[in-house]
């Protein structure tokens, strides 16, 4: 039976132990809207299938050895009958405990000087809330993010009843026979302050750290050609959104592009080296960020390969919730605004569920 990426650094994951039996499924949805759904029990394999369906589930280490999980039944679904799929079903009161600003601050300055010091120029920690409800939220979570609409793509995968479901903004990478299309989606602001965002200078340099980082991955691979950076709006949020298509000069396998791009300055460090994601894996480690949140979430399909970033999810025990947020610390970057954002992003995961 495959198994969730190990989370055994995060205390509060580790007591995500003894559930129940539940059917384990997997899905993504497609750039058209369409949603592949993939039924258990999963054969785990070390390389994809030369034919056929699998996804391919990793931590945000990239720590695991067989990440392409392999369905005994797969559908593909429209969006309305992935609705019918997974019914409508009332989300139980939920009391969510906001995080302590104390380890982020202590995790900040530390960033902060690490930036100073020539280490970084951006890195990306994480904060966790904690939700607790009185009945299992899981079939309530995952009717609600599938029900979400392009350019979100929703995602999940649930087993034994430990699970997670999200509606990401972010691709990682698409192959498509000789094209690769990939993003860089960075900045964040309330939709309110569209105009304001559009100028600020902390915000654009951030961007451009992301998609400047993409470009430089990618160009011994083909003709990288890059859009002009536009503002990607998102109900309560919006983000800076740079789209990168790329015409390979051969094909690569979707491990080695992975492995090439994961994680991208959106929400790895900058520069990516060893020690950098040592440090930045420690980070998330201390602030018991889930191990999955963040990481490649994939799907190879009909020859084609598709993977999002694991992010604005939810990670489930039948009676507790996990809802992590991220934001991209530079030199320029103030503690008060930094946790406005994390707030921000985690209402508009909460915005989900109504």
């Amino acid at each position: 039976m495959p198994r969730l990426p190990d989370c055994r650094a995060s205390p509060i994951v580790q007591r995500f132990s003894g559930m129940t039996s539940d059917a384990s499924f997997a899905w993504l949805a497609l750039a058209d809207g369409r949603l592949v759904l993939g039924h258990g029990p999963f054969r785990e394999s070390a390389d994809p299938p030369q034919s056929g369906t699998a996804f391919h589930l990793q931590d945000f280490a990239l720590a695991d050895p067989r990440p392409w999980k392999h369905p005994s039944r797969v559908e593909v679904l429209s969006a309305a009958d992935a609705a019918d799929r997974f019914p409508h079903h009332p989300v139980p009161a939920i009391t969510w405990q906001a995080p302590s600003t104390a380890p982020f601050a202590i995790v900040f300055e530390e960033v902060l000087q690490a930036i100073r010091a020539g280490v970084f120029e951006k890195t990306v920690p994480v904060v966790i809330e904690i939700g607790k409800c009185g009945s299992a939220a899981a079939p309530a979570i995952t009717a609600a993010m599938v029900r979400q609409k392009p350019p979100l793509m929703t995602y999940g995968w649930s087993d034994d009843g430990v699970g997670f479901a999200g509606a990401t903004p972010e691709l990682l990478v698409a192959i498509e026979g000789p094209e690769l299309h990939t993003m860089a989606l960075a900045g964040t602001a309330r939709c309110e302050d569209r105009d304001a965002f559009e100028a600020d200078d902390k915000e654009i340099r951030e961007h451009e750290y992301v998609a400047q980082s993409l470009v430089s991955k990618l160009t011994d691979l083909g003709e990288v050609r890059r859009s002009p950076r536009e503002i990607l709006p998102l109900g309560s949020i919006v983000h800076f959104l740079s789209r990168i298509r790329v015409t390979l000069h051969e094909p690569i396998q979707p491990d080695a592009l992975i492995r090439r791009l994961h994680p991208t300055a959106a929400l790895g460090p900058l520069p990516r080296t060893p020690h950098t994601l040592e440090m930045l894996l420690d980070w998330r480690r201390r602030l018991e960020c889930p191990a999955g949140f963040g990481a490649p979430f994939g799907l190879l399909h009909n020859g084609r390969f598709h993977s999002v970033v694991a992010i604005r999810g939810i990670w489930w025990h039948p009676q507790q919730l996990l809802l992590p947020a991220g934001c991209g610390i530079i030199e320029a970057s103030r503690l008060a605004q930094e946790w406005r954002e994390l707030r921000l992003k985690r209402e508009a995961v909460k915005a989900f569920l109504a």
